[in-house]
């Protein structure tokens, strides 16, 4: 006799499968903001952004590969790269950072630096999670390891440099410093479109020697990624 999980349960591992690994990332950032910690309801409704960010970018980069697709054959060698970099990571990252910025920019809780990097990264996981989700529903749960240990902490090592500079640049616009300001909201957005243009772009290609970068970009971002956590928050500073 076997035994069939009814459709409900099998719903439930999915998502749960998808989910996890946000969940266990945003704690990992949670537990590093050691100095006013900021409200739950702040944090839930920047993930609900980040779930926004994923809707709206679904729908621009469906414009944004169309117009790509007017201009550049598909058969072109930079095509993939170009198509990573001009559509999917200005697209996703923009998104991001714009509900972001609408919705911490003023608010009084933006107090420390660090609460840049949480803001980034509970939008980014929400992105993520949202994303993940679309993915282990449409290809099973063979999708959610891989997915697990690359594409959801990929999202939140694009957030963390964003978050770096997006901290940076509320502590200089407070200062006065409207150069400094703008330079850091620049790097803020630019960082992350790099990272995820680079990272999209070896995993599209496909080659041998774009997976032995891919591995090698992924584990040396991870390093430094969390190496930055660790710096960020020892070190946080008021706004």
């Amino acid at each position: 006799m076997f035994f069939v999980l009814p459709s409900a349960a099998i719903f439930s591992i999915y998502i749960l499968a998808a989910i996890l690994p946000a969940v266990f990332l945003l704690r990992y950032i949670y537990k590093h903001d050691t100095v006013d910690k900021e409200p739950p309801g702040l944090l839930l409704s920047l993930i609900l952004m980040g779930i926004v960010a994923a809707l709206m970018s679904i729908v621009l980069e469906m414009i944004g590969e169309k117009i790509l697709n007017d201009q550049v054959s598909q058969n072109d060698k930079y095509y993939k790269i170009i198509l990573a970099f001009a559509v999917v990571a200005v697209v996703e990252e923009g998104t991001k950072f714009l509900l972001m910025k609408l919705r911490t920019w003023k608010n009084p809780n933006f107090n420390y630096s660090f609460d840049g990097i949480v803001y980034a990264v509970s939008v980014s996981l929400g992105f993520a999670a949202f994303e993940n989700i679309k993915y282990v529903m449409n290809f099973g749960l063979s999708v959610a390891l891989p997915r697990a240990v690359l594409a959801v902490p990929g999202h939140m090592g694009f957030a963390v440099f964003m978050g770096l500079f997006y901290g940076r640049a509320k502590l200089f616009s407070d200062l006065g410093c409207k150069g400094k300001k703008v330079l850091n909201l620049l790097a803020s957005y630019l960082s992350a479109v790099f990272l995820h243009g680079f990272y999209d772009s070896c995993a599209m290609i496909g080659t041998t020697l774009s997976t032995a970068i891919f591995i090698a970009f992924v584990a040396a971002m991870y390093i430094i990624v969390i190496s930055l956590i660790k710096h960020e928050s020892h070190n946080d500073r008021r706004i």
